[in-house]
């Protein structure tokens, strides 16, 4: 995991509010870094490699499969140093 994922995770596992999140959890073909099955929220930290060509269409694409299944996608963007 990248720093911005293992702080996020940190705090994730406190339970805030009582809302559980799992990490790595597959979703069909997709896995995601930090899931909600109560929300049907996803959580995915988008680094540099986002950036990188054919990515943002396979984010994209990401997005719509997850919708499809009806599963929320909270993307944060982390710091690019």
């Amino acid at each position: 995991m990248t720093l911005p994922e293992v702080l996020l995770w940190r705090e994730l596992r406190k339970s805030p509010l009582g809302i559980k999140f799992r990490r790595q959890h597959p979703v069909g073909p997709f896995v995601l870094e930090f899931y909600c099955p109560q929300a049907k929220l996803g959580i995915e930290v988008d680094g540099m490699a986002h950036d990188m060509e054919g990515r943002p269409e396979q984010d994209e694409a990401r997005t719509t499969g997850l919708a499809g299944r009806d599963i929320g996608l909270l993307r944060i963007p982390a710091p690019k140093c």
